[in-house]
Formats: structure tokens, sequence, C-alpha cells
């Protein structure tokens, strides 16, 4: 038996109501859902992006010295010693920054003079160890020498440049684009300068939120008693833990005039630093699934309403020679057009909705592939949600058209 849509069309204009509650239903979770997964997508791009750093492997140690029998370099000197030649130690370093912790030091560099600081980028106080010690490479140049470390700063040189800097490749390009930058010149706020002599790729700094958070520049100094200071320790695979405790017992009672603060891994920082990210996007997922839940529930409660009504009219069409499939296509066809209906009407406001986060929230436009992707899951979820109805419709017998209420 073939198909007339505009019965079914007719069938619906005369019996409106829940139909059009449901397209609107199907339109709403169709913005929800669009959106939603598209910021969830580019919050777990976010989270996956390359750091260049060996985070699984890496453990930061922060020291405190606290009273005046403190002799700052002397303990740096004495703790490298004993952490690199710690079993399951692969390298060691004395560093001002933390990677990916979302704290640290912003400061200005030009490439003139004269020219106006608008950026701040990213530094860290290092030593020669450093870039080992993070499992950075060096693409360019060369790495910092020993006799290069500068002493620590003081409260009364706080403002104290250094002679040359490591930068990642982003920074490099951003300061000389399509020029080489090793060799070439930079100028603090002060107008002190500085020779880049390498260029590290990938790195990712201690501040993922920023918009460019591998804008970074490493200057070779001891970290000052009064900044603070953190080791930076590389391990084996699979020995972090057992080293972690290992150290903090050691330090701990090595020296009485300091404290130490924390032994923690990097995978922590980067875990906390990302935890916004992380909670919106299951926040979201949830949400997502709740109103794809009750869409679903809507097209199921609609359909089931339709059957029930219309048990009379079924039978009369199984007794002049409907089959159960045709009865089946029918409810689908029926619920095919409720869909479809909410669907269009689900594309303009996806996009409205995408384009009003990409103004406020300065969040990119609506990718169309999201959309187009949306538009076929939800149109099949109304069809399932449609297909129970839709089977027990079927079912109902030639000789209910003969009975009477």
């Amino acid at each position: 038996m073939s198909l007339n849509v505009r019965p079914i069309m007719s069938a619906l204009l005369r019996n409106r109501t829940g139909a059009v509650l449901v397209a609107m239903q199907v339109a709403l979770a169709l913005a929800v859902m669009v959106n939603a997964i598209y910021i969830v997508m580019q919050r777990v791009d976010k989270i996956g992006r390359a750091t260049g750093i060996d985070v699984d492997n890496v453990l930061i140690v922060q020291s405190s010295g606290f009273t005046a029998n403190y002799h700052h370099v002397a303990t740096i000197q004495e703790d490298l010693a004993y952490l690199r030649s710690v079993d399951g130690v692969v390298a060691a370093s004395a560093m001002r920054g933390i990677p990916l912790s979302d704290g640290g030091d912003n400061n200005p560099l030009v490439t003139r003079p004269d020219a106006q600081r608008t950026d701040n980028y990213n530094s860290w106080e290092v030593d020669e160890e450093t870039l080992h010690a993070l499992g950075v490479q060096l693409v360019a140049g060369r790495n910092f020498r020993h006799d290069e470390i500068q002493p620590p700063l003081t409260k009364q040189d706080a403002s104290r440049f250094v002679p040359q800097i490591i930068v990642s490749r982003a920074l490099a390009e951003h300061l000389f684009p399509h020029e080489n930058p090793l060799g070439k010149r930079v100028y603090d706020s002060l107008n002190q300068t500085a020779t880049i002599i390498g260029v590290v790729d990938p790195l990712m700094g201690s501040f993922p939120g920023m918009l460019h958070p591998d804008w970074v520049y490493m200057m070779p100094r001891a970290p000052a008693d009064f900044l603070g200071l953190n080791y930076t320790v590389r391990t084996r695979p699979g020995t972090r833990d057992t080293v972690a405790r290992l150290i903090e017992g050691h330090l701990a009672q090595s020296n009485p005039n300091r404290v130490i603060d924390s032994v923690r891994s990097l995978t922590y920082y980067k875990d906390l630093s990302y935890l916004a990210d992380h909670t919106m996007a299951i926040y979201l997922v949830t949400v997502t699934a709740l109103v794809l839940g009750v869409t679903s529930l809507g097209i199921f409660a609609l359909a089931t309403f339709n059957v029930s009504t219309r048990t009379k009219q079924i039978g009369t069409r199984r007794a002049v020679g409907a089959r159960r499939r045709d009865i089946v296509r029918y409810f689908l066809v029926e619920n095919a057009l409720i869909t479809s209906g909410g669907v269009v009407a689900g594309c303009a406001l996806a996009l409205a909705v995408g384009y009003w986060l990409s103004v406020q929230y300065a969040l990119p436009r609506l990718n169309l592939y999201y959309l187009v992707g949306g538009v076929l899951s939800l149109w099949g979820i109304g069809q399932l949600a449609a297909w129970q109805p839709a089977r027990r419709a079927a079912a109902v017998p030639p000789s209910v058209a003969t009975r009477t209420v």
C-alpha cells in the first residue's frame, strides 16, 4: 500500500498542539546539543594540547628557608647534588616558575628599545639542567652553560636582567616573524638587553588559560630565596611516586633551616589548571544528555498518545488491507515530519545561540559540521523513540474496526 503524506499532514494539523510542543522541544534540544558539544570539544582540544614537557614523569619540590642560619645558594647546591644522585632520577634543576600551574611571572620583551611594551610573556629562571629536567626539546641554538647561570636576585637588584635567554619557537616567531631569532637582541622594561641563544619547541608555559600559553622565555639565573624555590625533578617512567616519597623524606630531615612545602607531580598542577575546563565539559555533557532524554520521552509520549487515540482507525486500515509495516511506516513518517519541523527551527536557533556565544565570550563561530551531525543524530533519536509505539500500533488487529464503545 502506498503512503500518502497529505493525510498525515492533515491529521497533524487537526491535532497540532502536541506536535508543535514536541517540535519546539526538538528545536531546543538541537540548539543545546550542538553548541554544548562544540564547547566540550574545544575544552577537550585545549586540555590535550602538546606541552612539550614530560608531564607524567616530572615532580615539583617546593622549599622555603625560614631561619637566620638558612644559606640559600649552599642549600641549592646540596639539594641538587642529592636529587641528581637518587636512583630513578633522570635530571633535576632549581627553577623559579612551575609549568602548567596557572601562576608565575609575566614580563615584557621588545625587539627595539623605543618600542611600545604592550605584551607580557611568561618567564622562568632556570639552570643548565632545566631543559633536560622538563624533557623539553632544543630545536635551534644551544643550552645554557653552567658558568652562564647568574646568581640569585636580591632585594637590592631585583630588576637585574640576564645576558642570554632561550625562547619558545612560538615567541620567537612572534618577536621576529620569518627571521632566524638566534643572535637577535631583545629588551626588557628597563631597556636592559639580552641575546637569544636557543629555541625550544613545543613548550607551554605556566599559564595554560592564556591566549598564547606558548610565549615563554627562560633566563639563566638561580631562583632568589625571597621569591620561593622550586626543584624540577624528572624521573624514569614508572618511578615517579617512589622517588617522590624518597626525596620528601630525605629533604625534610636534611636541613633544619628550611621546610619542604610540597612534593607534587606536575600532573597535579596541570589537572588543577584545567579543573574548570573538566568541570564545564562534564556539566555540559550531563545537561545535553538530560535534554536529549527528555526530548526522547516527549517524542515517545506523543507517538504513544497518537496510537492510543487512533486504535479504531488503525483497525479499519488493517481491515482494508494495510500491512503491519504500512502502519509502522505511517507513524514513523508522522514522527519524521514533526522532528523535521523541529530540526529546521533548531538549526536557526543553534546558529543564533552560537553567534551570541561567539560575540559575548569570544568563542570561535559554530562549526557547521557539528550542526549537520546534530541534525542527523537528533533525527535518528526521534525515529528510535517512535519505533516502539509504531510497532504497538501495527499489532492492532483488524477486528477492532467492528467494535463499538
